[in-house]
């Protein structure tokens, strides 16, 4: 494997758990996507776009918590500034959502 990491550089990656408090079309998009506000409880409220519009509806997404890298710089995307990563899993053309096994407190570090 090429690209080994030390565990030192791993933590410097703030993964946290929000729950997704609004989804909308990211019309504006190359790729279908979606335009979600995620709620980190005392971090804040922070955008980000998704390409997970194959498998959740925007109904389907409201209320429920993901998985996000956090502490990426901003990253501009056509008209919306994305602020966080929302993390899933590749499956074929599909991405799979992480999501916690239980319901946790919103901004719940992941270690």
């Amino acid at each position: 494997m090429d690209n080994i990491i030390n565990f030192d550089d791993f933590q410097k990656v703030d993964l946290r758990v929000g729950t997704v408090v609004e989804a909308r079309d990211f019309e504006k998009a190359r790729v279908p996507a979606y335009q979600l506000k995620i709620d980190f409880g005392t971090i804040g409220v922070k955008n980000s776009s998704a390409q997970i519009t194959t498998l959740y509806s925007k109904e389907d997404l409201i209320g429920r918590q993901v998985i996000a890298v956090i502490n990426f710089k901003p990253k501009q995307i056509a008209n919306f500034m994305s602020e966080c990563l929302v993390l899933g899993i590749q499956n074929g053309k599909d991405v799979v959502l992480l999501r916690t096994g239980h319901e946790v407190e919103k901004g719940t570090q992941v270690l």
